[in-house]
């Protein structure tokens, strides 16, 4: 792409963030109006292509016409009644979701860390209701992220994220990913669940070897724990196929789904097995928004769009081709460490603390990329990129690093 300046923030809008937004966010100096596939518009018309997509939530591009067209008829018949009546697009979506996953039960949230917080309360209330109320210990890894409320904070194996908040909730026990022989020491008569990411996303986009998640199923299963598989980032497509443990030949007992799952509308989906599922009874957990019609109609949508439109395979195909050239490029640049990731789900380990700068270098160049920190550059495009897109990313990290 030809070099271009991001165009500052409108100054009326930079006054209005400073003034009642809490400053939660590091935000760019941009101001984001439009979108399309994998395009964004800012307030002065400038083009950008788009490798972050919403932190991986819209799998499908943006503005997608057949989700939007299914949120625009949905909330002209029904927005919301709550969870205490039934609704077409929810039941639907949870019958989709199983038929796709495994055989077991869907609880419907809004995000990621509420889907994760039920996963937590479920594997105790299991154990309890197994007799086993001793059994309430989460293992999890170092380095995950599971979300920002207290309970998925609390297994958030990032210190630095939690200190601030403590004390954090009891029972969880943090191990090195990819290590075997650590999380095995870790579990005990008090274990209830090992809950793991297949691939570690905000910790810096770590793979799960393939021996090593199935090694943690066997150990599950030896000791009598559950698996709670953490897919908000790698679930819908975004690691070559629907779901990562499909990849990986392992099965959780429950799994957590959300980014993707309704193309940028706010959604997560809590999944179990049956025997689980059952654990929980009414009054139990619930959402008052939890599955609303309109964001179960987007993922309906969602999961038509890539299937019928061969999104996940493509997810495969152009997640290979980065990969080769980002691997290619770091055989060039000393300045690259390491190439990770699945699918399109990728990430540039640096070996100097500049992947800020060259995150405001890309986006000048019309580039939105992602730094994780200040050594690490993340991509998670939309499913649909191609090979121009591939080409013009690899042209500007060229010139950028």
């Amino acid at each position: 792409m030809n070099r271009q300046m991001s165009s500052p923030l409108p100054h009326e809008w930079k006054t209005k963030d400073d003034e009642f937004v809490m400053r939660t966010y590091s935000r760019k100096p941009v101001m984001f109006v439009r979108g399309k596939g994998m395009r964004l518009w800012d307030a002065a018309g400038r083009e950008y292509l788009d490798f972050v997509s919403g932190l991986g939530s819209c799998v499908t591009g943006h503005c997608h016409p057949r989700v939007t067209k299914a949120v625009k008829e949905q909330s002209e018949k029904l927005i919301q009644v709550s969870n205490l009546y039934y609704t077409a697009p929810q039941l639907e979506l949870s019958e989709k979701l199983v038929s796709r996953a495994f055989p077991g039960r869907v609880f419907l949230c809004n995000s990621g860390t509420e889907a994760c917080e039920g996963a937590i309360k479920l594997a105790r209330k299991h154990m309890r209701e197994a007799g086993m109320p001793q059994r309430r210990e989460i293992v999890a890894a170092l380095r995950s992220f599971h979300g920002r409320t207290m309970g998925s904070l609390s297994a958030t194996g990032q210190p630095e994220k939690a200190e601030p908040f403590a004390p954090l909730l009891p029972g969880f026990v943090h191990v090195p990913f990819n290590d075997l022989d650590a999380l095995e020491a870790a579990l005990n008569e008090r274990t209830c669940a090992v809950m793991l990411e297949p691939v570690q996303g905000e910790g810096g986009v770590y793979p799960a070897d393939v021996a090593y998640l199935r090694g943690v199923r066997e150990l599950c299963d030896r000791y009598g724990v559950l698996l709670i598989l953490d897919e908000v980032q790698t679930g819908m497509g975004r690691t070559g196929s629907l779901f990562a443990f499909q990849l990986y030949g392992t099965e959780p007992d429950i799994m957590t789904v959300a980014k993707g799952l309704a193309s940028g509308l706010p959604i997560g989906a809590l999944l179990a097995k049956e025997e689980v599922a059952s654990s929980f009874g009414p009054g139990d957990h619930g959402s008052t928004f939890g599955g609303g019609p309109v964001p179960c109609a987007a993922a309906l949508a969602t999961l038509e769009v890539l299937e019928e439109e061969g999104l996940v395979e493509n997810a495969a195909r152009t997640g290979a081709r980065l990969l080769e050239g980002l691997r290619e490029l770091a055989s060039r640049k000393d300045v690259i460490a390491e190439v990770r990731g699945l699918g399109l789900m990728l990430a540039l380990q640096l070996k100097e603390e500049v992947a800020e700068d060259a995150a405001a270098a890309a986006l000048d160049r019309g580039l939105v990329i992602n730094n994780i920190g200040r050594d690490v550059l993340r991509f998670l495009p939309p499913l649909l990129v191609g090979p121009f897109e591939v080409d013009a990313l690899l042209e500007g990290l060229e010139a950028i690093l």
